[in-house]
């Protein structure tokens, strides 16, 4: 762990511009398990320790458990046009516009923990059916240029990883 609140993981880091299959496969297992990771992250939390923000300035906790939920079925989306369409542009998103939505202020966080739950099943099924060629495949992304489906599932499993360690670290710090 670090000691920035942001990156309690560290910053993600791209080894290389092509995983290996080991590599492949640690990725989806993280992909596969991070639902349970955020169940137990949240598990026994008031209300109050919801809404608390992971650091200052920070989003609470629910808003963190909303964005994952937005952020990955973003994801997902973009890895299925990538793999239907020749270098497909995707349209961004303003998430921490989207964090402020009553949707992810106001909700508890069981609704995006289930949509979590089914999308990472589907994504996992996905992902463990796709060869070299497919994870080599593209998308243009307006702001940050290319990206392969390589980069996205080694960003993704980071991503969930270290959202969750967000909420754990929370705990931790707080003696929840």
């Amino acid at each position: 762990m670090t000691e920035d609140l942001r990156f309690p993981i560290g910053k993600f880091v791209m080894s290389a511009p092509v995983l290996t299959p080991d590599e492949r496969r640690v990725c989806i297992e993280r992909i596969a398990r991070a639902p349970e990771g955020f169940r137990a992250a949240v598990r026994g939390l008031s209300p109050e320790q919801l809404e608390t923000p992971y650091r200052p300035g920070g989003w609470t906790v629910c808003q963190v458990v909303h964005h994952v939920a937005d952020s990955h079925m973003n994801a997902f989306i973009r890895m299925k046009l990538a793999l239907t369409e020749e270098n497909p542009t995707i349209k961004p998103y303003r998430q921490a516009e989207w964090a402020e939505l009553p949707d992810g202020r106001l909700l508890p966080p069981e609704a995006s923990l289930a949509l979590i739950g089914g999308l990472h099943e589907r994504w996992v099924l996905l992902l463990r059916s796709l060869g070299p060629a497919d994870f080599a495949r593209t998308f243009l992304h307006p702001e940050s240029g290319i990206q392969s489906l390589d980069r996205i599932l080694a960003l993704y499993s980071w991503h969930g990883a270290h959202h969750t360690a967000h909420i754990t670290e929370l705990r931790r710090r707080e003696g929840w």
